[in-house]
């Protein structure tokens, strides 16, 4: 399992980085395209670039040349395989271990079978309510577009946290973004762009509405990158996902990273930017203020004094070494989750600092509390680190 998940990971890593760059690379050409100054009449702009010591020269056709050449590029087998990947990857860490990792009775007690079929079946959901709204004239106001996504997005982020752990609810909101992207592209763009092909072909007219439409289906895509970006690391950060609202962290994260996408499209298109790079980066770091960890004032002097290891080992035995072992006992763990084992008091001293923010601040571990872990056994844990972490 180990090693397929780190094939599947590193697929879908390698082939998102082909498909971002690809969307980040296209629309800084159409934000910087030269429009006036000497363009020949059948061209929508041009552009000169500079790249690993060559100089290149771009046109854009405002629709198609007079002849299709032969070798002609398409950029979609990068989408297709992320989304595919990513898919496999939800199954490998989420779906095949749904008791362990994707279903938390503290948050909703479902089946596994139930919660793959949510997870999977609010995916056609979201693209069928966003592929509605595109539909509709709302789609050519930009401003009433991003507030109804806005608001959308933050409903799923909701929703998602209802039913998932939170770390599950994270994801599968990145997941649901990548459908929607992958969804244009396979619906929308791809045949859009075969259409205008086989039109020019055949000598027959373009019509134009289908090169705006899909280029602003690309445009969403753009903006959806950095928060499914942010939601790929936030698995490796539990200060985002244990937060007493994690559903509003997530939305207030999202909206930072589109905020910053917005600043960088403005200002390839020369445009001005105003506050929206302060008010995305505000956004941001008042997030990392509210997710901070409470310090608890007098919490030390409320310890039991001379907390012993034996205390402290007593309460790993009974909740953390079923995983976190040379030996592990989990029915889903067969070896130490990132190499962290608690055999020995010297381990556990070791990793006092990952025991403060994993079961004490964040109270992410054990995962999805799977082995009841109480308050008082974590004050326990928090008494001896405070008083110096000592093996009496």
């Amino acid at each position: 399992m180990e090693w397929l998940n780190i094939v599947v990971r590193l697929m879908h890593v390698t082939f998102g980085i082909a498909w971002i760059g690809a969307s980040f690379y296209f629309v800084f050409l159409e934000n910087a395209l030269n429009r006036t100054d000497n363009v020949r009449e059948e061209l929508a702009g041009n552009l000169w670039a500079v790249h690993g010591g060559g100089f290149y020269y771009l046109e854009k056709y405002k629709q198609a040349p007079q002849e299709i050449p032969k070798a002609l590029h398409w950029f979609k087998y990068e989408a297709y395989f992320t989304w595919l990947t990513g898919f496999s990857l939800l199954f490998v860490v989420y779906y095949f271990n749904a008791g362990s990792m994707l279903i938390d009775p503290q948050v909703l007690a479902i089946s596994p079978l139930a919660g793959v079929a949510i997870g999977v079946g609010s995916f056609a959901v979201a693209w069928v309510l966003y592929h509605g709204l595109c539909r509709t004239a709302l789609v050519r106001n930009n401003v009433a577009m991003a507030l109804l996504a806005v608001l959308i997005c933050t409903g799923f982020a909701w929703f998602y946290c209802q039913v998932f752990s939170a770390r599950a609810a994270y994801i599968h909101f990145g997941a649901m973004l990548g459908t929607l992207m992958v969804g244009n592209v396979f619906f929308i763009i791809i045949p859009a762009q075969k259409a205008m092909v086989q039109a020019a072909t055949e000598g027959l007219p373009l019509d134009p509405e289908l090169g705006k439409h899909a280029g602003l289906r690309s445009l969403h895509n753009n903006y959806f990158t950095l928060p499914v970006l942010f939601v790929m690391v936030s698995n490796h950060f539990p200060s985002t996902f244990s937060h007493g609202y994690p559903w509003a962290v997530l939305a207030a994260i999202a909206l930072g990273t589109a905020g910053v996408k917005h600043w960088l499209n403005l200002r390839e298109k020369h445009q001005a930017t105003g506050l929206v790079l302060p008010v995305a980066a505000g956004l941001l770091l008042a997030v990392a203020f509210v997710t901070a960890p409470k310090t608890d004032a007098g919490a030390t002097a409320a310890c039991t004094p001379n907390v012993r290891m034996a205390q402290v080992q007593a309460v790993v035995q009974q909740r953390c070494i079923r995983c976190h072992s040379a030996t592990p006992t989990d029915e889903v763990f067969r070896t130490a989750p990132n190499g962290v084992v608690y055999d020995t008091p010297e381990d556990i001293i070791r990793l006092q600092d990952k025991i403060m923010q994993r079961v004490v601040i964040t109270k992410t571990m054990p995962q999805n509390n799977k082995t009841h872990m109480t308050q008082a056994e974590r004050d326990l844990l928090r008494c001896w680190i405070e008083q110096g972490a000592l093996n009496q």
